[in-house]
């Protein structure tokens, strides 16, 4: 009898875990923790790309390489840089761009794990529309999942349509599940939306 008791407590116990350790739960959890952050990522990585087109990202576990590309009509130029490294400034002020705020986004960047920051272009009845995608790695993802599993954000910039399971709808047929880099995001509220890939950008 006691036997019974003790399974049947440790079984509670473990599904409580499985479901707080859940990805939608780590998910929600992890953007309404560090909703201020995020949402100061996603306004000022807006604001600096539109004045000069670029994304920012890390590339290694340690937050401390930075890769750099700067957009332009014709081509695309990538550079890589440790973290603090003068010649990053430089490439900044060479090409038109805010260093002082680009470091300040890399160190929120930095100080929430956000592995890459960048404007995702997709089109609704033929008409063109941006969204900032945003790739991070929670350390709650690390421990319960494998280290390719990322945590990816997008901003809207309108409201969208979601099922009653929660999941991004198509515009024009809004029972169409619709995919963002072919992934089923799910809402986190109108305007903001969630999965978790193993693709990192």
């Amino acid at each position: 009898m006691k036997r019974n008791k003790l399974s049947w407590c440790i079984s509670i116990l473990a599904s409580c875990f499985i479901m707080a350790c859940s990805p939608k739960n780590i998910s929600t959890r992890y953007y309404f923790e560090n909703e201020k952050t995020l949402d100061h990522i996603e306004e000022s990585y807006k604001a600096l790309s539109h004045e000069k087109p670029f994304t920012i990202g890390f590339t290694n576990r340690a937050f401390s390489i930075i890769e750099l590309q700067i957009l332009t009509d014709s081509l695309d130029y990538v550079y890589e840089f440790s973290v603090n490294e003068s010649r990053l400034n430089d490439t900044l002020s060479k090409y038109g761009l805010n260093s002082v705020k680009i470091n300040s986004l890399i160190q929120e960047m930095k100080g929430i794990r956000c592995t890459w920051v960048k404007n995702f272009d997709y089109y609704v009845a033929d008409r063109k529309q941006t969204l900032v995608f945003m790739s991070i790695k929670p350390l709650a993802l690390q421990s319960f999942f494998s280290y390719k599993k990322y945590y990816t954000i997008i901003y809207f910039q309108r409201l969208q349509y979601f099922d009653s399971e929660g999941r991004l709808l198509d515009r024009r047929q809004q029972r169409r599940i619709r995919k963002i880099n072919g992934e089923i995001f799910k809402r986190i509220n109108d305007k903001v939306c969630y999965t978790i890939s193993g693709k990192f950008r």
